[in-house]
């Protein structure tokens, strides 16, 4: 199966976005009750944002996740002691489906933190999961994350967490 990324394109995939934003399983995305109209308006903002990007994965051509990069300095994170120069943050959520197929999530994920590292100056991903996302700490943990604190945002208590080079590489070999 071949994993790629490619710029999101707010005009083309809002309505895409919007079935996976607002999907049951998406609950921590924190889109549940938005429009298609919402939808578009925050994937435009996000495309007008120099510090936030966002990236729709496709798994042999076909629509089936959706990744985010930003910067922490410039979110609701700036401030935090914990970040560094070279950090990146991500975003991800993979694509609901009736069909899952075993070993899919992770290797989307494993895609993603390459995408993240691909850039040279990327020293540590960081992520904010909801703390009470038990599944995507289990994922997280797989690809070398380490819960550093919890931490308050606006819209949750979430698991601050780093993930370097060399942890990632050592939890998964490197391979994407």
């Amino acid at each position: 199966m071949r994993l790629t990324v490619e710029p999101l394109d707010p005009a083309r995939d809002a309505f895409l976005l919007h079935a996976w934003v607002t999907h049951p399983r998406s609950v921590f995305w924190g889109m549940q009750d938005a429009t298609p109209q919402q939808v578009h308006e925050e994937y435009a903002r996000i495309a007008a944002d120099p510090h936030h990007e966002a990236l729709l994965g496709r798994a042999d051509g076909v629509p089936a996740f959706l990744m985010e990069l930003y910067a922490p300095a410039h979110s609701p994170l700036a401030g935090l002691p914990e970040l560094r120069a070279g950090d990146v943050g991500m975003h991800l959520l993979v694509a609901p489906t009736d069909t899952p197929v075993h070993g899919f999530t992770r290797a989307v994920m494993r895609r993603v933190m390459a995408e993240c590292f691909a850039d040279p100056a990327v020293r540590r991903v960081v992520v904010e999961p909801d703390a009470r996302n038990a599944r995507i700490a289990v994922l997280n943990a797989a690809v070398g994350f380490v819960v550093a604190r919890h931490v308050e945002l606006p819209d949750k208590t979430a698991a601050l967490s780093f993930c370097t080079r060399e942890q990632f590489t050592a939890a998964t070999g490197g391979a994407a």
